[in-house]
């Protein structure tokens, strides 16, 4: 027989409630089946806790005892979208600190006004006859603001990709840092806690659906930025009062080499409304599949390495490209069982009711590529595509050689038709001097920075410039060298994008 939410919030204000976390739900559906679980469970509470860059937060200030119509401001100087209104901002948690940069951002000031503390107030205007003042600079805390409204374009991925690195070097990322030639992967979520994970098909979650958010009592404003229902990666709108949030459940962060973001707890109640809804319940890791993707690809469509499920990612290590290596999650698993625990606490108390989603997610949405109108060159388009290669045993004069004949700088060394290194004039003309005329092996560079045919020419041109080289091997899949970048093939590519 199904229940429906006015009869399940009946039962949490008489206290007669049966809740049980997610991770509980899988063991008594396991035991006593889904007909008969969802017979005795009525709310089934679900958590996360994980960086949450698309967040922020709707401030306003009061009217100023001069008016100003702010239409430039900076909160311990990191900037505050002001055009709204006059004294209506929206601080986004990853804007960066002027003066600082990525070590602080709107994340912090979030977390600054939560732990009451002063944050500075820099206000600027253009000035007119009903707003007059053009500057202002005060000081707030959070009790100061008329109102401070967490709304977040996008929150509580149903699934993330997780993360690895193919290149040859270090590289930071949102997911972390990722360690060269694949030897670790970073991944996101709370698996079995995860509260789409838990209602995959949007049966109870939709705009209107009570959520536990920060601490406070918060709700779904429907479907989220980049929402995919359709491949099963729906995400959230979410809102809730900042004035009601703890630290507890609201942290910044600084990623290196990336930025700030903001880690934050939500938890939302499932009601068992039938035996349908007690097994998407009774998920588990292993059920909740997603991709491991190449992050040092520069482009929007990364490559899948492989496959993985939650119960791999979360045993500390997983097999790939035949070599285990370790895993580790960008979310915390303890403090998403904390809201999911917190969030049942408070439903038994009877000081959480559930609320009825008035509009349910989109089940076929899709997300679109932007539209480009300026198409970006990729390298495969300007690289030069004959190769010049020699083996590792080749002697120098041999290469020196293959340089004149071909009137080339660079030439790449290959093992077995993989490459290996590579070797320039100037390598040659140093090991000339110093009297060594040996093999390539001893003078070529090992260590050898590569690119895909399908990475931009800006993303390869930058680190051309970080590694101050002039000449960028071109490699498949496979690690088969198909051509040569050069720093001259990009200048001649801006020098004719500059006549065209």
């Amino acid at each position: 027989m199904a229940k429906t939410i006015a009869e399940i919030n009946e039962k949490i204000a008489s206290g007669n409630v049966c809740v049980v976390t997610a991770e509980e739900m899988s063991d008594i559906v396991d035991n006593i089946g889904a007909e008969k679980a969802a017979k005795e469970v009525d709310v089934v509470t679900t958590g996360t806790f994980g960086a949450m860059c698309s967040s922020g937060v709707f401030l306003n200030f009061g009217h100023s005892e001069i008016p100003i119509k702010i239409t430039k401001m900076f909160m311990n100087d990191v900037e505050a979208y002001s055009g709204i209104a006059a004294v209506d901002s929206y601080l986004g948690a990853t804007q960066v600190s002027e003066k600082l940069g990525i070590k602080y951002g709107g994340a912090h000031v979030i977390e600054d006004l939560i732990c009451g503390k002063e944050v500075e107030v820099v206000a600027q205007s253009y000035g007119t006859d009903c707003y007059p003042r053009k500057e202002l600079t005060t000081t707030i805390t959070l009790d100061d603001l008329n109102q401070a409204i967490m709304v977040n374009p996008r929150n509580v991925y149903q699934r993330y990709d997780a993360a690895t690195n193919g290149s040859k070097k270090i590289i930071h990322t949102y997911m972390g840092e990722l360690l060269p030639d694949f030897k670790n992967v970073t991944y996101s979520g709370a698996g079995i806690l995860s509260p789409l994970s838990n209602d995959p098909t949007y049966r109870t979650i939709g705009a209107g659906t009570k959520i536990f958010m920060g601490g406070a009592e918060g709700t779904v404003v429907g479907e989220g930025t980049q929402c995919s229902t359709a491949s099963g990666y729906g995400t959230l709108m979410t809102t809730a009062n900042l004035k009601e949030m703890t630290k507890e459940y609201v942290n910044a962060a600084s990623f290196e080499g990336y930025g700030t973001s903001l880690f934050l707890g939500i938890g939302i109640p499932i009601p068992i409304l039938d035996a349908e809804m007690a097994q998407a319940t009774a998920v588990r890791d292993k059920d909740i599949e997603v991709s491991i993707k190449d992050y040092s690809i520069g482009k929007r469509d990364r490559p899948v390495v492989r496959n993985a499920n939650y119960e791999e990612l979360r045993s500390g290590s997983i097999s790939l490209n035949g070599k285990d290596v370790t895993t580790s999650c960008m979310s915390s698993f303890k403090k998403s069982r904390d809201v999911a625990e917190e969030l049942k606490r408070r439903i038994v108390a009877g000081t959480f009711l559930l609320g009825a989603n008035t509009t349910t997610l989109p089940p076929k949405q899709s997300t679109k590529p932007m539209k480009e109108t300026n198409k970006t060159p990729v390298v495969r388009d300007v690289m030069g595509e004959k190769v010049i290669t020699v083996d590792e045993s080749a002697g120098i004069i041999e290469a020196a050689g293959l340089m004149k004949q071909n009137e080339r700088n660079h030439v790449s060394v290959l093992s077995n038709g993989k490459l290996v290194g590579i070797i320039t004039s100037w390598d040659i003309s140093k090991a000339v001097a110093d009297g060594n005329t040996d093999t390539v092996n001893a003078c070529m560079t090992k260590n050898v920075i590569t690119c895909s045919p399908d990475e931009t020419i800006d993303v390869v041109a930058k680190r051309l410039t970080e590694f101050k080289i002039s000449a960028i091997p071109v490699i498949d899949s496979n690690q088969n060298v198909i051509g040569m970048l050069t720093s001259e093939h990009i200048s001649k590519l801006f020098t004719r994008g500059k006549h065209e």
